[in-house]
Formats: structure tokens, C-alpha cells, sequence
């Protein structure tokens, strides 16, 4: 699925390619309307911060993500401490109670410890993912302006190289007003002898 953004630079370049026409005796000029491309630019403005916003919400999920964790292991823990106190209270089964209550707090902070860790890893992949979302955006966005600046550098060197040929038959042409050949002299001499 792609996203606004690859759509708006999508129809950017049709309305170059499909709508725009050339200037007249140029093959790289185009004339565009200026309000439609005016109207898709400052879509695609509003709509960058969107979805930069949307991957700043994943990252931030994160953090929600390992306060959550945070808060079930201190809950685990807390009642951990409840039991504990609870069987300490009562002096013929102390031992026991101690004994029960270390391996409830262990069991509680290996439980959360497991689930900091889980989290931790599931953010770490959000965080990586939308990394990789928007590398593949900004790689696709590069790929088509590296392509649109190729097509029309090479439109512009055929232009030039145009020019130029025209330019070497006006130097000639000029070059040959300049010297003209001894026969044509001869033959207007000839002609004014003649009278």
C-alpha cells in the first residue's frame, strides 16, 4: 500500500509528462498551471508532517509499551511484598513464609524482567520498521527525481548539440560572404567590361 505521499509525487510527474506541453522552439521548457501543480505541492507539504507524526507515534508506543511493563512488575512485586508480610506475621510458619515469599519475588521480577524484555524487543522492531518505512520513501522519491533530472539533462544536451550544429552552418555561411571565390569575382567583372 503507498502512501500519500508516493501518490501526490506520482501524479506530480504524470501531469508533467501527460498535461504539459513543450514552449514553442523548446524541447526542455514546459508550460505548466501554475494553481494544479501550486494545489499538489502544498498537499504533499501537508501531508509529509502526517505521516512523520505517525512514525513519532510508533517510537513513542514504545515508551508506553515499557511504562506498561514497568507498571506490572512493580504491581507483581508490591504483592509479592503484600504476601510476604503476610506470612511473616504469623510466627510458627516464619521460616516458610520467608522461604515462600524470596521465591515469589524472584518468580515476580524474572516475570518482569521477561516482560521489559519483550517489550523492549517489540519497540526495538516498531522503531526499526518505521525507520525502514521511511528510508524506502525517501529512497523512492530520490530514485524518481534522479530519473526526471537524467531524461531532461539528456533532452537539454540534444538541444545544445542542436544549437551548436546551427551555429557552425551560420559561421560558414558567414565565413563564405566574407571570402568570396575568384570566379564569382571574375564573372562580375566580365559582366561590367561587357557594358
Amino acid at each position: 500500500m503507498s502512501s500519500r505521499i508516493e501518490q501526490i509525487i506520482e501524479e506530480i510527474e504524470e501531469y508533467i509528462d501527460r498535461d504539459c506541453k513543450y514552449q514553442p522552439l523548446s524541447s526542455t521548457k514546459i508550460i505548466v498551471n501554475k494553481e494544479h501543480l501550486d494545489e499538489l505541492l502544498k498537499e504533499l507539504r501537508l501531508k509529509t508532517p502526517d505521516e512523520i507524526k505517525r512514525y513519532q507515534k510508533i517510537i513513542s508506543n514504545r515508551d508506553a509499551i515499557l511504562a506498561d511493563a514497568k507498571a506490572k512488575a512493580d504491581a507483581m512485586i508490591e504483592e509479592a511484598q503484600m504476601q510476604t508480610s503476610e506470612l511473616v506475621s504469623e510466627h510458627e510458619i516464619m521460616q516458610q513464609a520467608y522461604a515462600q515469599a524470596n521465591e515469589i519475588v524472584t518468580q515476580a521480577t524474572a516475570q518482569a524482567q521477561e516482560i521489559i524484555d519483550h517489550a523492549t524487543a517489540d519497540a526495538n522492531a516498531i522503531r526499526i520498521g518505521a525507520i525502514q518505512y521511511t528510508d524506502d520513501l525517501l529512497a523512492n522519491a530520490e530514485s524518481i527525481i534522479g530519473h526526471t533530472l537524467d531524461s531532461y539533462t539528456t533532452k537539454y544536451d540534444g538541444l545544445i548539440h542542436s544549437l551548436q550544429e546551427c551555429y557552425d552552418v551560420v559561421r560558414a555561411n558567414r565565413a563564405e560572404l566574407e571570402n568570396p571565390t575568384d570566379d564569382g569575382y571574375n564573372q562580375a567583372e566580365d559582366s561590367v567590361n561587357v557594358e
